[in-house]
């Protein structure tokens, strides 16, 4: 890793960095110090002097991250993760004193932190994020939200719901946001520097939050596998301005006057429709442009002070004739968003249907549930009726004198015509049966007796229901081994590589036969 002189191209010095984990070189805001992190320290160097040997270090046992405040006053916070039992610890130092630390807070459930400070560097918000959910109840494990106060008087848990998705500060380090819960209906929450809950935006999909440099004009967006909405709010009236559909959005930027704010489609995360759009914050679209491949686009940096906050908003200027075509451009069809196997054929969620669809989808919903308990009562019935049926066998199975050949099961037996027909549950399978091996099973026999008050029906022993002797058995195993063999070998004539195993089979067919041969004599 190497760091360069911007005016003059120079290298002024390289580092050989082997972890991924914090490998880039952080600076202060006014540039006076840099940082980077080996084992267990952080390394601070004046740049005039980054050839030389750093000119402090920070050293703590177990450290894994560290992060620079912005501001006049530069903190460093340190994180330290579980270990042996003990909680994950972050610790905030000044610069200029790493003796004693300004604030500390412990906590639980964290692998891993980021760590988001207000552009006054007075406070820092902690996302802690663990590997696995314990609990089971989501994929992505847990997250969790912990504010600290640089001068150590204030500290807490920021109380969320599920989830986080996204966490920004208001540019006037006043205030934060904070999108948590679980997809596709999370909340949105604006927390005041206490954090206490102060609005609620409501509940959709959104996964972005992006204030405008001046903190009035707050975007709230779903990019990434949603579908792309754009809600902007006036942090004032804590009102919606306007609503747009910005599409496989992958890269979202303000302009320094905070007017305006660019979407642009990037390879190589989308290879198709690249290109970018400029959106006044009216949700009026000022210009789009299309291009093959497009891999970064960004604004001429500017000082957002150059362009104080109005009291009144600004109208909306004349779109450019680009913009019309690209507004007049036809969404793609939806084709409807996959569903898993067992919501199917449920009522579907708000995200994906308007409120008469999802009612007529409850209702299909109700009728085949109702529908589906009929079934299930018709099957119980049934089984109930078969276990009667068998216990009466059990009971006259003796007094039968009078059976009926096997041969009268055909469709013109008088036998058949006379007798009521059997359930398809008990009926399936009795004639010419065969096993899951492909061996056909002897046929049953079946024997009806009439009294007075009821009909009976057994079966011989040869039903599948009898117990086989040993050499059936045999027989049985041999026939599906040999099944086997013949599916390989069709495999092995279409071309497919088999295993050594699965040859050792095949050269035992020969066995096989013999084997048959002998048990059915």
């Amino acid at each position: 890793m190497a760091i360069y002189e911007v005016k003059t191209g120079q290298e002024l010095t390289a580092f050989s960095q082997k972890s991924q984990n914090n490998w880039n070189v952080q600076w202060t805001d006014d540039e006076a110090y840099c940082a980077r992190m080996v084992s267990n320290e952080v390394h601070f160097w004046e740049p005039k002097n980054l050839t030389k040997a750093p000119f402090t270090k920070l050293r703590q046992e177990g450290m894994s991250q560290f992060s620079l405040s912005p501001g006049k006053s530069t903190s460093v916070a340190v994180f330290f993760g579980e270990r042996k039992g003990a909680p994950a610890m972050v610790r905030i130092y000044s610069i200029t004193n790493f003796t004693v630390p300004l604030a500390s807070k412990s906590f639980f459930k964290a692998d891993r932190v980021q760590m988001i400070w207000n552009q006054l560097g007075t406070n820092v918000l902690v996302w802690a994020t663990t590997d696995h959910d314990k609990t089971g109840k989501s994929y992505y494990g847990e997250t969790n939200l912990y504010y600290l106060a640089v001068a150590g008087n204030f500290d807490c848990r920021v109380p969320i719901d599920g989830l986080i998705h996204d966490v920004a500060w208001a540019p006037a380090s006043k205030d934060f946001v904070v999108i948590h819960g679980d997809m596709p209906t999370p909340k949105t929450t604006l927390f005041d520097q206490r954090a206490n809950a102060v609005h609620e935006f409501g509940r959709d999909a959104r996964n972005t939050i992006k204030w405008n440099p001046q903190g009035r004009i707050l975007v709230l967006a779903g990019f990434g596998n949603l579908a792309g909405t754009m809600d902007f709010w006036d942090r004032k009236t804590l009102k919606t301005i306007a609503s747009v559909s910005a599409r496989d959005t992958t890269a979202c930027e303000w302009s320094p006057d905070g007017r305006h704010i660019l979407t642009a489609t990037l390879s190589p995360r989308l290879r198709v429709d690249n290109g970018y759009k400029i959106w006044h914050y009216t949700g009026t679209l000022v210009h789009a442009a299309e291009m093959k491949e497009l891999y970064q686009v960004s604004w001429r940096p500017c000082a957002p002070e150059i362009y104080p906050i109005r009291s009144a908003l600004s109208p909306a200027p004349k779109p450019h004739a680009n913009s019309s075509a690209a507004t007049a451009k036809p969404a793609p069809a939806r084709v409807g968003a996959y569903r898993p196997p067992q919501a199917r054929g449920a009522a579907s969620s708000s995200m994906s249907t308007d409120s008469s669809t999802s009612a007529s989808a409850s209702a299909a919903a109700a009728s085949a549930e109702a529908a589906l308990s009929k079934v299930a009562l018709k099957n119980k019935k049934k089984r109930e009726n078969a276990k009667k049926n068998k216990d009466s066998v059990d009971e006259v199975a003796p007094a039968v004198s009078t059976p009926v050949a096997a041969s009268g099961s055909g469709s013109n037996s008088p036998a058949r015509s006379n007798t009521p027909r059997p359930s398809s549950n008990i009926n399936n399978g009795n004639n010419n049966r065969r096993a899951q091996n492909g061996a056909l099973l002897p046929a049953t026999t079946t024997t009806t007796t009439t009294t007075t008050t009821t009909t009976t029906t057994t079966t011989t022993a040869g039903s599948p229901n009898s117990q086989m002797t040993e050499t059936e058995k045999k027989i049985r195993n041999v026939t599906k081994k040999l099944k086997q063999i013949h599916e390989l070998k069709e495999k092995q004539a279409a071309g497919e590589t088999l295993e050594l195993t699965q040859l050792q089979k095949i050269s035992a067919e020969a066995t096989l036969l013999k084997e048959l041969e002998a048990l059915k004599v």
